[in-house]
């Protein structure tokens, strides 16, 4: 059912809990990673032939060849539409990254900040329900954007072992240096704890589904990662200056990603124009190829109309959401986006729906979901970069800050600290 409900209603603080990790998904991702962690390769092997009906012959089986990968027997405007997003995804990370930079101290010295690429990386690629080719393009480009030398990438390849090959394709052209056919809580463990076949990285990339997320916050600390990501969720607001059937061709966008746990939420300013998005909805749901999946959706209350009495109020409840994706289609929708607090990507005006951030405009469509966008940022090639800090003093600098230093030093009870500064002027 597509509900249509009031600020205020208890029913939208219902529909905003959405769990990041599910207890189900809990353990069997402690269970597999233990397993990967003890026995390595044959854990890895044996999980990929429980979970994803591939047997492997051998661990190197799991190993797919790039020499072999090409854009021979990819339809060309296949082949063009992965070139397109790979140049201006990589046009905009490297535009995207933090400049190195520095200042002067009181007394001549320098300090600031400069950066160096992670040696490596890895990202996963999901690919079950579908293989999503572009988050080949969202995650590899940002880390060789970089200056990764090193990045894994790991993606189910289901029972036959083959990998889909304009996803293959797609992570060459963005300069994947090992790709493992390999997928879930295995792939997770595989590059987190490193094996035989798969060294280990130094940090973990990509979206998945509950099984995944669960498997990389478990390993966090012994590699870094970007985020915890769920099932995609969609916030559009809208004042009725956009045509409805392009607000709910968005509203839908979202919902037929298959896991049956997406939300999409819609914000308007009238009763009326609610009324008429629901209904268009509905209408299209029946047009969709994956209608089966966004069925599933509807059903557990996944979509969710509220009417506000104004823009800003409106905004309000976007912001309380904290979408991955939000779709601001009102008239000054630049000015509306001032606002904004709480949100992964914002795609503002009648003429950027989600689907061009997730295939083609440039910023990565790795997002925060399930709420984390009031708290964690969406992918950027920095994501894959140290930060180093630096001081540079001068015998004056030191001068200057010596009493300061010896005074900390006293009354945290560190002498040595202390000791540090006061016998260069000895």
């Amino acid at each position: 059912m597509i509900r249509i409900v009031k600020t205020g209603d208890r029913r939208i603080a219902k529909f905003n809990a959405r769990p990041a990790f599910p207890e189900e998904a809990e353990k069997a991702a402690a269970s597999a990673l233990a397993e990967i962690k003890s026995r390595g390769d044959a854990a890895v092997m044996e999980l990929v032939a429980k979970f994803e009906g591939f047997n492997a012959k051998s661990a190197k089986a799991l190993r797919v060849d790039l020499a072999k990968v090409s854009e021979k027997g990819i339809d060309r405007k296949l082949v063009k539409a992965v070139k397109d997003a790979h140049a201006r995804v990589l046009r905009f990370s490297k535009a995207s990254l933090r400049e190195a930079w520095s200042m002067k101290s009181p007394r001549g010295g320098s300090l600031g900040e400069f950066y160096s690429p992670m040696d490596r990386v890895g990202v996963y690629i999901p690919g079950g329900t579908a293989p999503l080719a572009s988050t080949s393009v969202m995650t590899v480009t940002l880390a060789k954007a970089a200056g990764v030398k090193e990045i894994v990438a790991c993606t189910p390849a289901g029972k036959t072992g083959e990998v889909n090959p304009v996803l293959l394709y797609a992570l060459k052209l963005a300069g994947a240096t090992e790709v493992y056919r390999v997928g879930g809580i295995q792939a997770i463990g595989m590059m987190a704890f490193g094996t035989k076949t798969c060294r280990k990285v130094q940090k973990i990339a990509g979206p998945g589904n509950a099984f995944v997320t669960a498997a990389k916050r478990q390993v966090y600390g012994y590699v870094a990662i970007d985020q915890v990501a769920g099932p995609s969720e969609i916030a559009v607001l809208t004042d009725g200056s956009v045509d409805v059937r392009w607000i709910a061709a968005d509203l839908l966008s979202q919902a037929e990603h298959g896991s049956g746990w997406e939300k999409s939420l819609c914000v308007c300013t009238s009763e009326k124009l609610a009324e008429e998005i629901r209904a268009e909805v509905l209408r299209q749901t029946e047009t969709l190829s994956r209608k089966a999946l966004v069925q599933r959706v509807i059903d557990r209350d996944g979509i969710l109309i509220v009417v506000a009495k104004s823009v800003a109020e409106g905004l309000e409840v976007v912001n309380q959401f904290a979408p991955e994706h939000f779709e601001i289609m009102t008239k000054d929708a630049l000015k509306v986006m001032k606002g904004v607090r709480s949100a992964g990507a914002v795609f503002a005006g009648p003429w950027t729906p989600e689907s061009a951030g997730d295939f083609v405009a440039g910023p990565s469509h790795v997002l925060p979901t399930g709420g984390a966008a009031n708290m964690f940022n969406g992918l950027t090639p920095d994501d894959f970069r140290r930060r180093h800090s630096f001081v540079a003093f001068t015998r004056a600098d030191l001068a200057e800050t010596k009493a300061t230093i010896e005074s900390f030093a006293a009354v945290e009870g560190l002498d040595g600290h202390g000791r540090a500064a006061t016998v260069r002027f000895e």
